[in-house]
């Protein structure tokens, strides 16, 4: 990598950065990270090996201490979670610093030593703690309209993947969700301020013992569609007997412990299977047909 443009060099993947966002991104980064190295007083950058809608970067800030800056393409996804983060000042929220948003740039607290809920191996433990992160969780946001809703979500992808006629399949399925969805909106009405990605990977733990969220999507919806994301990342490999079990058992712990009916648990993580492999439909992935059709079923044998 070529680092004149940079006071000291910066650990970073060039081969996959490209791979991933392009060359023109990759110029424009180069830029941008020598920018806030000055700005934003940063040093010792290394790079995430992580790779979605944002570079990553581990930094320190001589202002602010062990930081992540993250650079991405969405300035419009940028402002929502800058817009989360502040709002969810002074919580387990991790704090915002310093804003780009119309370069889609955002530098944030790093949680330290950030060791991710999934390496809680004891399944009851983990439910446990995704609990107690979700009871305490959502506010109503000040201003709605800065925000998506999660219908609107559904619905978008809903109209992208009607025009698909190659995965005609994946097409009805995801019809079905966005009716599914109205359904619950009409039953869960309350307009809080949601994550929107409320997983393992984004639940991390601080140096104080608790746990702490990281990258919030920002949408507006009742506080149950903040459940399913959760319950997706349990999936495994292969949907086995074994699996079958555990995805049950978890389905019937959530149930108990944050009080909604099993079928609407169902209902919730089918409608977010479906999305969630539309979505990959439009970055064009190959979707996973096996996962979307156990949801359904299991759905289904729940009625």
């Amino acid at each position: 990598m070529n680092t004149k443009e940079y006071s000291m060099p910066i650990n970073m993947n060039t081969e996959k950065i490209i791979s991933h966002f392009g060359n023109d991104f990759y110029q424009s980064l180069l830029t941008k990270l020598a920018e806030y190295q000055v700005k934003w007083m940063l040093d010792n950058f290394k790079q995430v090996d992580y790779y979605s809608i944002n570079c990553i970067f581990k930094c320190t800030s001589k202002k602010h201490g062990d930081s992540i800056l993250k650079i991405g393409k969405s300035s419009d996804e940028t402002q929502s979670e800058y817009n989360a983060l502040s709002e969810y000042e002074d919580s387990r929220f991790c704090r915002v610093y310093e804003a780009d948003i119309s370069n889609g740039a955002l530098l944030i607290e790093q949680i330290i030593p950030g060791t991710q809920l999934r390496a809680v191996s004891d399944i009851d433990k983990r439910l446990d703690l995704f609990c107690k992160v979700f009871e305490d969780l959502h506010k109503q946001p000040s201003v709605k309209s800065k925000y998506p809703t999660y219908m609107r979500w559904v619905s978008r992808i809903a109209s992208f993947m009607r025009d698909k006629t190659d995965f005609k399949k994946l097409s009805d399925y995801m019809n079905e969700a966005e009716r599914i969805c109205r359904d619950l909106c009409g039953k869960y009405t309350e307009e809080m301020l949601l994550h929107g990605d409320l997983h393992h990977d984004n639940i991390l733990l601080g140096n104080d013992n608790q746990y702490h969220i990281i990258d919030p999507k920002g949408v507006v919806g009742d506080r149950v569609f903040d459940i399913p994301r959760f319950v997706l990342n349990e999936f495994e490999d292969d949907i086995t007997e074994g699996f079958s079990k555990k995805y049950r058992y978890i389905i019937e712990t959530l149930s108990k412990k944050l009080s909604v009916p099993k079928i609407d648990l169902l209902r919730l993580v089918y409608v977010e299977m479906c999305m969630g492999n539309s979505w990959c439909v439009e970055s064009n992935e190959k979707p996973n047909m096996k996962d979307v059709e156990f949801t359904k079923m299991m759905m289904s044998c729940d009625n």
